[in-house]
């Protein structure tokens, strides 16, 4: 499959050259130049395989010849080695087995190693680079701004492999202290380094943004991003909205579908939307936005005005100028209203979002992360306003304890941490801090590189 630049459909390349160059040459985001499209026969039998193998044969129509067939299963073999749970708030996990006819889930996407859906992506991208890095004997400087989890995800999935060094910047108090621990706590790998920026979330992505394009900085370092810029980030989160999507339509034939989505910046969105174009039963998708709404003001009025984000309860989402807007626009060939027809949404406030995730948890015992809540609340209001008849799925995107603090003065209690956090938070180190300046960055990625 060849990729185009969305600024200029004239700048092609094959899925491994978009992989490792991030961008286009002239700044464009790549995207495919077409979509495979599954019969219900085949979705099928696509149905009936496990996770990691439907994922692999979604992959192989996206990669090219750099990777054989039994090259992509053990890559999603290797990278989805845990569950991707479909849950009700009261505990049944969608199987042939259940008793009660839910309508009402709950997809788990943070049972992977750091607990967030990133993990999806972030895994199968390092284990691709990996591949191609062997083939070639090529190095790579991997540089990612992250919100909250996509830094922790990154930071692992490249942890230790050799020929890639990784500088994760994040906003200086812009994520929780639990995300912070896992960014900070990989420096005994030695290729993994996490940057302190003072600013916020759009600052890092910015930095990295002026990074590639100053090309004679890109060329020096070997740049590559490992942010939704990538379209090799965005791929793969299709590949769980395809297989839940069909594992509902097995459970509840002739039913609707509707997926909430906790939306920042926007590839989660876009993989939903890849994986429905593909032939996935996704009817409806909602979106799920806290204080920095540029996208459900979008929605509502058609105009598309970035702005600077702002701090929220659900962090990860705080984006004001979404990376992926043109990649959404391009899956609907920037027909407003069809768009519309599709996607629907809301945004709300700390307080909505704090009071859902009490109200959750003490009518039902269920504890959500803030982003998460949001989705939820998004789909409550989707269901209350028309949208009953549909099987609804909120996306859940990362466990509630990567936000103890926040969580546990939410429901006052003290939410417990899996190991694996606590093994960051007793092996966090202090990172390296800097102001939002390219200067700033290039002296440090010349020192660590030395």
């Amino acid at each position: 499959m060849k990729y185009h630049s969305l600024s200029n459909t004239e700048l092609t390349a094959d899925f491994s050259e978009a992989l490792l160059a991030s961008l286009a040459p002239d700044g464009g985001l790549f995207m495919p130049d077409s979509l495979p499209r599954f019969d219900d026969e085949v979705m099928a039998r696509m149905a009936a395989r496990p996770f990691a193998d439907c994922a692999a044969q979604l992959a192989q129509h996206f990669v090219d010849d750099h990777f054989s067939a039994d090259d992509v299963l053990g890559i999603c073999r290797s990278a989805y080695d845990f569950p991707v749970p479909l849950r009700t708030l009261d505990g049944w996990i969608l199987d042939t087995a259940m008793v009660e006819p839910y309508e009402d889930f709950i997809l788990e996407l943070f049972h992977g190693p750091t607990l967030a859906f990133k993990d999806f992506a972030a895994r199968f991208m390092g284990r691709a680079v990996s591949h191609l890095l062997k083939q070639s004997g090529e190095t790579r400087t991997i540089l990612v701004a992250t919100s909250g989890d996509t830094g922790g995800a990154v930071g692992h999935a490249f942890m230790g492999l050799p020929g890639v060094k990784v500088f994760i910047l994040y906003p200086d108090k812009g994520v929780s202290s639990i995300q912070e621990a896992q960014l900070t706590s990989m420096g005994e790998s030695g290729n993994v380094h996490a940057i302190s920026v003072k600013g916020t979330f759009d600052d890092c992505q910015a930095l990295v943004k002026q990074a590639f394009a100053d090309k004679e900085m890109a060329q020096k370092f070997n740049l590559m991003s490992a942010n939704s810029i990538n379209v090799g980030r965005v791929i793969p989160q299709s590949f769980y909205y395809f297989w839940t999507a069909l594992q509902l339509r097995a459970a509840y034939p002739g039913r609707k579908i509707a997926y909430s989505i906790p939306s920042g910046n926007l590839g989660n969105l876009t993989g939903a939307l890849i994986a429905r174009k593909m032939g996935a039963p996704i009817d409806q998708l909602i979106i799920g936005n806290n204080a920095n709404h540029p996208f459900i003001d979008y929605l509502e009025t058609g105009k598309y005005e970035p702005r600077e984000s702002v701090p929220t309860l659900s962090n990860a989402m705080d984006i004001g100028k979404p990376n992926n807007f043109p990649r959404v626009l391009e899956l609907f060939d920037g027909d407003y209203q069809a768009l519309k027809s599709v996607i629907s949404g809301a945004s709300y406030t700390d307080q909505q979002t704090a009071r859902h995730i009490r109200r959750i948890y003490a009518e039902t015992g269920y504890l959500m992360c803030p982003h998460t809540a949001v989705g939820h609340l998004a789909m409550q209001d989707f269901a209350n306003e028309g949208g009953s008849e549909y099987i609804r799925v909120t996306v859940s995107t990362a466990h509630p304890a990567k936000f103890r603090d926040e969580v546990s003065r939410i429901i006052h209690e003290t939410v417990p941490l899996p190991q694996t956090l606590q093994d960051c938070l007793d092996t966090a180190q202090p990172p390296h801090s800097m102001a939002a300046d390219l200067g700033n960055l290039v002296d440090y990625l010349r020192d660590s590189s030395a």
